[in-house]
């Protein structure tokens, strides 16, 4: 993805993801597909072993407040979608 190439990433609700930015200055945008409720946000631990995610950083990363308080997958809420 890139400001050259215009491309966006969907995401399905009640997935998890992370993003990592590997260029200085990115600015990175969400699109939603409802209001936003901080309510229902969960929040996993980027660096959780059992995961394994070969993040590839040299430097400690820069996280917000809430992704500091990141869970173990283990003990993450189960999104159940409505049908």
């Amino acid at each position: 993805m890139s400001s050259e190439n215009k491309r966006q990433m969907w995401i399905p609700a009640g997935f998890a993801h992370g993003f990592l930015t590997l260029e200085p200055d990115t600015e990175f945008l969400y699109k939603t597909t409802d209001y936003y409720a901080p309510q229902y946000e969960r929040c996993l631990r980027w660096d959780d072993p059992n995961l394994a995610i070969d993040w590839p950083i040299t430097a400690t990363p820069s996280l917000s407040a809430k992704d500091q308080l990141g869970v173990d997958y283990s003990k993450a809420d189960v999104f159940e979608p409505k049908v």
